[in-house]
């Protein structure tokens, strides 16, 4: 099955490759995450807590630096590997199961992967939102008028240009563009805190807002996707 997944894994992020053109070589970083996954960017850069890649097949994608655990240099051809390789290391394949179930066992794990890495948002991470925002039910709705796998308001949904917010994929489109906005903003503990609360809240109190829907809101999602690394 994992075999599968990353043959899968291969297809869908060698698409955003082929937009970019032949280039004969390119300089490279290689990022080593504490679950035995790695990952080929382009470049890197570092801002307190929080690592920002730049991806090989465009876009940028943000860490927790507490889940990197080297960065090394890289220099390969582009017509050898994909854009981006997501790798896991031979004792991970023997392991790697989140905390519910087998990876592919997971509902809609296909639709959320591609979506997710199209825009360079850890899977991972998007899996611990539905989870934690509607329990993978896409016709959820919330007293506020929250929609869909990631519960995404109307208005919010707009600004991206999607109005059908039950149809899944265009919910986690939305959801996912939204939630790659708030974490080229904040670090990961705050962009699902904004991502709850919203971003003027997170910067009216710079950090965490005090309030114990939120708090453990980000607790919820946060120790859902450190699940991922550790199974």
């Amino acid at each position: 099955m994992l075999q599968v997944r990353t043959r899968r894994l291969f297809l869908c992020l060698l698409m955003s490759a082929f937009a970019l053109g032949s280039v004969t070589r390119v300089n490279a970083e290689q990022i080593f995450f504490a679950s035995g996954r790695s990952m080929s960017v382009k470049a890197y850069r570092v801002d307190g807590d929080v690592i920002t890649v730049t991806l090989r097949g465009g876009g940028e994608a943000s860490f927790d630096k507490a889940l990197v655990t080297a960065i090394t240099g890289d220099e390969m051809p582009d017509d050898a590997e994909p854009a981006v390789t997501f790798v896991l290391a031979p004792a991970v394949l023997q392991s790697a199961r989140p905390a519910d179930g087998p990876l592919d066992g997971r509902p809609f794990a296909d639709l959320i992967e591609t979506v997710s890495l199209r825009h360079g948002v850890d899977p991972e991470l998007v899996h611990a939102v539905v989870q934690a925002e509607s329990n993978y039910r896409p016709l959820a709705k919330s007293n506020m008028g929250a929609r869909g796998l990631m519960q995404v308001m109307p208005d919010t949904a707009k600004d991206f240009g999607i109005l059908d917010l039950y149809d899944p994929q265009n919910n986690l489109e939305a959801g996912v563009q939204y939630l790659k906005f708030l974490l080229t903003r904040f670090d990961v503990k705050r962009a699902i805190a904004a991502y709850n609360a919203g971003p003027a809240t997170v910067r009216k109190y710079q950090g965490i807002p005090p309030f114990q829907e939120t708090q453990n809101y980000v607790k919820k999602v946060y120790s859902g996707y450190l699940t991922s690394f550790r199974n």
